[in-house]
């Protein structure tokens, strides 16, 4: 298996930035690349420079009211009534100056990393600065402001005939983007998420699979708070194989939030470094298996700045272009040169040491209750293939 791989990256995707003190903060994404750096597992030639996105691309999935008040909004052109209607300006969404062409920075570089795979040469493309799946047609929500994922679908739809598989496996629902395709039989959307009863949206249930034309082609599996790691890979190895068989994709877009992990400070899974060697390895299979290797991954969620999200993201990065995790030390050079900005004491390897979290008293009423709602998300395909 030969893959090219692109890396889409710039530094101006710090300017995504709401306040200091905003859990949302694209250091994460310096801090990932300069890791790959470090381990030599980034090269100059692979790193591509995004674009910034048109209005009229922007426009593929919100209206131009919305885009327009964003622009209005980052100038402090508009009344703090009119800002709210749009779902900006709020403790989660503040605005921030330049909002618009920061985001449609984001949004282009997810662009650019689907021109790099539809139009060649490339098999495998990443943008960590996307993956913001919260937004709506004319709404901001959930910390983002453009929805990246749902316009790069919409893009994909208008240049090719290629059926998009999107794969979900933030902590929060993919709502955006499920709204975005609920009667389309042409995306395919999968979400595996903390259930929405203790979180943000507070959507994502197995009863939503899409309506009219659409209807079949939404699975949502809600799972329990302090999920561990192998009822989280159980659910999602038996689903992305079911659906991705069921659906068969022409290209796969994944949403890779690292907001699963245990120490993560805005949810309640007890996942470790493992799932996250693990979903990008099945994704890879699955775009060779399905899509000749067109795979579109992006970043999310993921608030453990320093600890988690350079590592679990460039464990991504690391399959995409080498096949495989890495283990082992960190880069001591990159630990020197992060450990005093940190507010935290920076891991030493690419992998959990044991005992990051309390043991689980519930751990099997938990997983029979993930297996449940992994049940109910596949009966439609069950049942349609029991009557073929």
């Amino acid at each position: 298996m030969s893959c090219q791989s692109a890396f889409i990256y710039t530094e101006k995707f710090q300017q995504y930035k709401f306040r200091d003190d905003h859990p949302f903060n694209q250091i994460r994404v310096k801090l990932t690349y300069d890791l790959l750096k470090h381990a030599g597992t980034l090269t100059d030639q692979q790193v591509m420079t995004p674009r910034i996105a048109t209005d009229d691309e922007i426009q593929l999935v919100h209206h131009h009211k919305y885009v327009e008040a964003v622009k209005q909004a980052s100038q402090r052109n508009m009344s703090e009534s009119e800002i709210i209607e749009y779902g900006i300006g709020t403790e989660d969404t503040p605005i921030f100056d330049y909002m618009h062409e920061a985001a449609a920075t984001l949004v282009g570089g997810t662009l650019t990393a689907v021109d790099a795979v539809i139009n060649g040469p490339y098999d495998h493309a990443v943008n960590f600065g996307g993956g913001l799946h919260h937004a709506f047609v004319r709404k901001a929500s959930g910390f983002c402001i453009y929805n990246d994922a749902a316009i790069a679908i919409k893009y994909i739809r208008q240049h090719t005939n290629y059926k998009v598989l999107y794969i979900d496996t933030d902590a929060h629902h993919g709502d955006g983007v499920q709204w975005a395709f609920y009667d389309d039989p042409n995306v395919c959307t999968l979400s595996i998420h903390e259930t929405g009863r203790y979180l943000f949206p507070g959507t994502g249930n197995t009863n939503e699979r899409g309506r009219l034309g659409g209807y079949g082609y939404s699975f949502n599996i809600p799972i329990d708070a302090f999920t561990e790691d192998e009822s989280f890979l159980e659910v999602y190895q038996n689903a992305l194989s079911t659906i991705a068989e069921y659906f068969n994709p022409d290209i796969i877009v994944t949403q890779n939030g690292a907001d699963a992990h245990a120490h993560d400070p805005l949810t309640h899974l007890c996942n470790t470094m493992n799932i996250f060697e693990e979903i990008p390895q099945l994704a890879h299979q699955i775009a060779h298996t399905y899509c000749d290797g067109r795979w579109i991954a992006l970043g999310g969620g993921g608030y453990d700045l320093w600890r988690v999200v350079p590592r679990a993201w460039a464990q991504i990065w690391n399959i995409a272009s080498h096949f495989e995790p890495l283990s082992g030390a960190l880069p001591q050079d990159w630990i020197d040169t992060w450990s005093e900005k940190s507010p935290v004491t920076l891991p030493t390897t690419w992998r959990d040491e044991s005992g990051i979290y309390n043991e689980i008293p519930r751990k099997n009423e938990i997983t029979e209750k993930n297996r449940i709602s992994l049940e109910k998300s596949l009966k439609l395909i069950k049942n349609q293939q029991k009557y073929t």
